[in-house]
């Protein structure tokens, strides 16, 4: 390359300066902030990741000799390096922050966040404060991973490394489940809060050295509502953490403030957001700081910049201390200094018992950050993690004194003081639950150190004990079903209600199951339930009728006969259509029961708002525009911008919106149910014109532009598709020449998509035949 080609200069290939300020070149973000970004439906291509296409990761796994996989973790743990010394001469206590940090950015309410992709190695996550330092945990990793490659990912060593770590320490593990496949790339879609890079609204000025410090993050309007202890005091769903840039809470307390009481009611909402009960967050809390130190020797002013903006030389590692050795005893991460317990490297109650034993005072570490300390000067002091003869007194965060004034918080508390063996398995249930909660069903746990025992949080499902149903019962039953009354609309209907639930992000939903029947799934507005009662009730009794005829075990299950449903329905308005098509089936579902079914947590499944059906509640105030929320729930179905553009066309002319206030609308046919184009046509007619009804925008009429006729009405997730530029060609595509038939094969094989997602079942038979 010429000489003359240097940062700063002119760009060799389009003639555009690189060396102006960030943010200040024209891209099509910054002229068009709120245009929907429909290529984020593409993220993480095949061509991201270097393995062959054919590399099977849980064969690759399951071949792994685990036992001595973790043998070197361990021995890793408690060999000390020069360039990153170990606290205590055990790295186990920043392992367990690194592991908790990857698995603590779940959240319950959109399934998105967790160690399942290890996206902690990339942007924003690698550099946000709350995870200072946490890059110096995986390079120490880095041999381990060398070693094991393709066969051990990123997320699972992560997670396994904490738990090594809990057991190096004397705490007995509850279990560890491989299967986590890495991400190649950073994750564009997730939305991580309002505020900007440094925690302020993003008009304010640009990130420094210190983006995402939490004395940068104290306005907590821009998430929050209300204040602490008012009865509209909560925080901005699908978020979970109280701040931009990290976890959980400010463990200084809300807004920097170190009141106890406030930080109680961040914790308690913050880990309800990540599916967490008041005792399953007081394990965690206490377990977590039984070992280890919080570091806070630097002021956050002088630390060099996150990993991500770190210079060339550092190599993907950030956050520079300058001062003394600028680790060990000089090291600085949340700002607060010390650490717990006595014993900082072993399993204890002792954390508990200092919590409740001494009365303690507010005071500042040499950083400046809030901490608290023992009013009682005899109180036992806890070594220096580096220097021999050295030691400092105990140390309790903001958010660690709120388990002692909030009254619920308490009372665990004293249980768990009381009895310390039930305290051990409260956490080691926990952790496995942080840990493995984004995983989904236990179908796809790897390994031998996978627990027997089914928890409730997997969502289980009975296993199939009976024979399955073959191509003839097929047939049979689809007839059976097309004679029963129910017509195209509500088969259709339930079964994309029972299907669409699913959840890339923590695999959870899907049909399988049969849970649209039970509480609180067969009640949500957006399934339509007196539709559901009618569709279960008559599949149920097609379902006696079915199981009563048959001779030894086979059977069908109510899970299977919702799908066949749905089949047989998109099959006869094809055919009424003049397409002749089979939608596939693949029969082994079951039917889990109430008890298997935890009602609070499928409470996060219910939509708002769901394009899909044109469902949006108009008694909940919005921040973004539904066609934004449409968007990200075609990305949590895993669906490319085509199958979503088929999948709505589709779905309009079977007509099965959702009851309320758009229940007509987008359906722009005179033939509801049968599985034409015409969504496609009316949608890109020149002959019609479209008209605002409301003054929000949210409603529209399609007027013949020659008689004047109002043909049809619309919502923001009808018209989008003619709107965006990109869906506009997808449009097209469907109402052109050819596009009918095209249209019917794209429907049926997206519907199939969503119909399967949850069979994690098939995917391992089909690995194993291939």
């Amino acid at each position: 390359m010429s000489e003359e080609v240097r940062i700063g200069g002119r760009c060799p290939f389009a003639g555009d300066s690189v060396g102006g300020a960030a943010g200040s070149e024209p891209t099509l973000q910054h002229w068009w902030p709120n245009r929907l970004k429909v290529e984020l439906l593409h993220q993480n291509p095949a061509e991201a990741n270097p393995q062959d296409a054919d590399f099977d990761y849980a064969e690759a796994f399951e071949k792994l000799d685990l036992a001595e996989v973790k043998k070197d973790i361990k021995e890793l743990l408690t060999s000390s390096v020069d360039w990153w010394p170990a606290d205590y001469g055990n790295y186990g206590p920043q392992m367990i922050r690194m592991a908790w940090h990857s698995a603590g950015t779940y959240r319950i309410a959109d399934g998105r966040g967790g160690a399942g992709e290890a996206m902690q190695r990339f942007a924003p996550i690698n550099s946000w404060w709350d995870n200072g330092n946490i890059d110096k945990s995986r390079r120490l990793l880095w041999p381990i991973k060398k070693k094991y490659g393709d066969a051990l990912s990123w997320g699972d060593l992560i997670v396994l490394t904490g738990n090594c770590s809990l057991e190096i320490m004397g705490f007995p593990t509850f279990g560890f489940a491989g299967g986590r496949i890495d991400a190649w790339e950073p994750d564009n879609l997730t939305y991580w809060g309002p505020e900007g890079w440094t925690g302020k609204k993003p008009e304010d000025a640009p990130p420094g050295p210190m983006e995402g410090h939490p004395d940068q993050m104290v306005n907590r309007g821009l998430r929050w509502t209300g204040e602490a202890g008012d009865e509209n005091y909560d925080l901005e769903a699908p978020l979970a953490a109280s701040n931009q840039a990290l976890i959980y809470v400010d463990p200084e307390g809300s807004a920097k403030k170190g009141i106890p009481e406030d930080s109680a009611h961040d914790i308690r909402i913050t880990f309800g957001r990540m599916a967490m009960n008041d005792e399953e967050t007081v394990a965690l809390i206490a377990g977590g700081h039984a070992f280890g130190k919080s570091h806070g020797m630097t002021p956050p002013d002088e630390i060099g910049p996150a990993p991500e903006a770190a210079p060339m030389e550092a190599q993907g590692l950030g956050w520079h201390n300058p001062r003394g050795k600028g680790n060990a005893e000089d090291t600085m991460t949340n700002g607060i200094e010390g650490s717990w317990t006595q014993n900082p490297s072993a399993w204890d109650n002792s954390y508990l018992e200092n919590l409740f034993k001494f009365e303690w005072e507010q005071t500042r570490s040499p950083a400046g950050a809030l901490q608290w300390t023992p009013v009682d000067k005899d109180a036992p002091r806890t070594p220096d993690a580096h220097r021999e003869g050295v030691d400092h007194p105990l140390m309790m965060m903001t958010s660690d004194i709120a388990l002692k004034v909030d009254p619920a918080y308490r009372k665990i508390c004293e249980k768990f003081l009381a009895d310390f063996d039930y305290f051990t398995d409260a956490f080691a249930r926990a952790w496995y639950k942080l840990t493995h909660r984004d995983m989904g069903p236990k179908s796809r746990y790897l390994g031998r150190e996978v627990p027997d025992e089914d928890l409730i949080w997997q969502d289980p499902i009975p296993p199939v004990d009976f024979e399955l149903i073959d191509a003839g019962d097929v047939a049979d039953l689809k007839a059976r079903i097309l004679d029963s009354g129910l017509t195209v609309s509500e088969l259709a209907g339930v079964a994309w209600g029972a299907a669409s639930t699913f959840r890339t992000s923590d695999k959870r939903g899907g049909a399988d199951g049969a849970r649209i029947r039970l509480a609180p799934q067969k009640d949500w507005p957006v399934n339509n339930p007196g539709e559901v009662d009618k569709v279960v009730a008559t599949l149920t009794g097609l379902k006696a009728d079915f199981d009563g005829a048959q001779s030894g075990h086979k059977k069908v299950s109510l899970a299977d006969l919702i799908v066949l449903g749905g089949c047989a329905a998109i099959e006869k308005a094809a055919r009424d259509s003049g397409v002749e098509i089979e939608v596939p089936f693949t029969p082994g579902r079951n039917d889990a029961t109430a008890e298997q079914t935890d009602e609070q947590s499928f409470r996060w499944l219910e939509p708002v708002s769901d394009g899909f059906r044109n469902f949006h509640r108009t008694d909940i105030r919005y921040n973004v525009a539904p066609e934004q929320i449409f968007l990200d729930r075609a990305a949590l179905l895993g669906l490319s911008a085509p199958e979503w553009t088929a999948l709505t066309g589709g779905l309009r002319v079977l007509d099965i919106n959702a009851d309320g206030p758009f229940k007509q609308h987008g359906v722009f046919t005179d033939k509801p149910g049968v599985l034409t184009n015409d969504f496609f046509e009316n949608l890109t007619s020149p002959d019609f014109e479209w008209q605002k009804i409301d003054e929000d925008g949210l409603e529209f009429t399609l007027t013949d532009r020659h008689s004047g006729e109002a043909r049809f009405k619309a919502t923001r997730c009808d018209l989008v598709f003619g709107s965006n530029s990109q869906l506009r060609q997808l449009a097209e595509f469907y109402a052109q020449s050819g596009g009918h038939e095209k249209l019917v094969h794209d429907f049926v094989a997206a519907w199939n998509k969503v119909m399967m997602h949850d069979r994690f079942d098939v995917a391992r038979k089909q690995r194993a035949t291939t």
